[in-house]
């Protein structure tokens, strides 16, 4: 069964993020998307500071990369990123569509690309942030996709509104704090 783990996040997400990336290793066995809500420019530092701290690769992404198993991508700012399988890979695809929700990259989009995909199952995780992203596209999603979903608790989240608004209209959700969310996703990875 092919696998990919799709993260968002925004407010509190870089930090979030740091406490994350690190855990995962190659027990996940799939690429790790990363859509976090960062002015232009941004991103490649971010990926650069979570490579350091990586027992994974994590890179910023750039348009026409091959998704590569036991990779992390974070999605460039000032994009939107989708995922199109191309003869037997799966490449990430940057488009310079409006922003949707304010953002660009925008989480919904991700999940909705993921719903063509060669992916048999997508494990979906939602962090600290502002609004509402990741929400329409994670339900847009299951309707053709196997989904398992991972949000961080309030307690631990600087913004509850994106993994809150994800919450309302999933009760199957896994929620725990942010210090656990890691081992969470190799957990969903591997079972």
């Amino acid at each position: 069964m092919k696998k990919i783990i799709a993260i968002a996040c925004s407010t509190g997400g870089p930090k979030a993020l740091q406490q994350v990336v690190p855990y995962l290793d190659e027990r996940i066995g799939c690429p790790v998307v990363i859509v976090q809500h960062m002015p232009d420019g941004f991103t490649k530092a971010l990926a650069d500071r979570l490579n350091a701290n990586s027992k994974l690769p994590v890179c910023e992404s750039e348009n026409n990369q091959i998704l590569k198993n036991n990779n992390i991508y974070i999605a460039k700012a000032g994009f939107h990123l989708k995922i199109e399988k191309i003869r037997n890979e799966h490449r990430i695809i940057h488009t310079d569509e409006d922003t949707r929700l304010g953002v660009k990259p925008c989480a919904d989009y991700m999940y909705e690309s993921l719903a063509t995909s060669g992916y048999d199952e997508i494990i979906c995780v939602v962090l600290t942030g502002m609004g509402s992203d990741g929400s329409d596209g994670i339900e847009y999603l299951k309707q053709s996709k196997k989904i398992k979903l991972i949000v961080q608790d309030k307690d631990s989240c600087v913004v509850f509104g994106m993994p809150g608004s994800v919450l309302k209209r999933n009760k199957d959700c896994i929620t725990c704090k942010l210090s656990d969310i890691g081992n969470e996703i190799i957990k969903n990875a591997e079972g």
